[in-house]
């Protein structure tokens, strides 16, 4: 079987949100759907090990947030590849609490929809929670982050959590030394390419991995320069 097939299939990028008593927390998710229109109802899955998981069986409420194209790296690892257990992912991140009382993420929001859980179906790992819309809401005109833009333009990984994760090898192309050879972060699987630099950083193309500034992250999930290895 070819498990590249599963790529083909349309997925946007969102962060999914909940709250527990005064606790807030959000994830990034790409399986978010509409069920239904009349009442107008979504469906969001979410790996049991995550804390929003917890956090939405609990209060029985979400939100989901769509990203915007322009959403940086270093926002997608805050909420995609840090855990709500060890920081607070709402520090110092513009949101609101919504008539459910769930929080809603507003940072590169182009829209957002909430929603109060009326049904949930087991999954395996992950649990399909089904709400019905009770707000939603157009913040700006933009375009939306695609999956496919995701990994193809902003080189963007899966967390081993989400419901379209893949075990994936370096591709041939990403392989061998010199220069401007690749390196690999061994916290998230990011892997930093000369020749594209890093944008969101300001890190311009044709810089090699050795001339990265040393305080330079991971865009994805905040790893310094220790953590990552070079391509074999």
């Amino acid at each position: 079987m070819n498990s590249s097939a599963l790529h083909c299939i349309s997925y946007g990028l969102y962060v999914v949100s909940s709250r527990q008593g005064d606790r807030l927390n959000g994830q990034i998710a790409n399986t978010v759907f509409q069920v239904t229109s009349e009442p107008a109802t979504i469906a969001v899955s979410v790996n049991k090990q995550n804390l929003t998981h917890e956090f939405i069986r609990s209060s029985r409420v979400f939100s989901v947030s769509v990203l915007s194209q322009e959403t940086p790296m270093r926002f997608i690892g805050r909420f995609g590849f840090q855990s709500g257990r060890e920081i607070d992912k709402f520090a110092e991140v513009q949101y609101r609490i919504g008539h459910t009382g769930a929080p809603i993420v507003l940072d590169h929001a182009l829209a957002f929809l909430e929603a109060s859980v009326i049904q949930e179906k087991d999954a395996g790992t992950h649990t399909i929670f089904i709400g019905e819309v009770v707000d939603a809401e157009i913040l700006k005109a933009g375009s939306c982050m695609t999956y496919s833009y995701y990994h193809e333009v902003k080189r963007g990984k899966a967390p081993k959590t989400a419901p379209t994760y893949i075990e994936e090898q370096v591709e041939e192309e990403t392989k061998g030394g010199g220069a401007m050879a690749k390196y690999e972060c061994t916290v998230c699987g990011y892997v930093y390419d000369p020749e594209l630099g890093d944008p969101d950083a300001d890190i311009k193309p044709g810089t090699t991995f050795e001339d990265l500034p040393e305080d330079w992250v991971c865009p994805v999930c905040g790893a310094g320069k220790e953590d990552f290895e070079k391509v074999a």
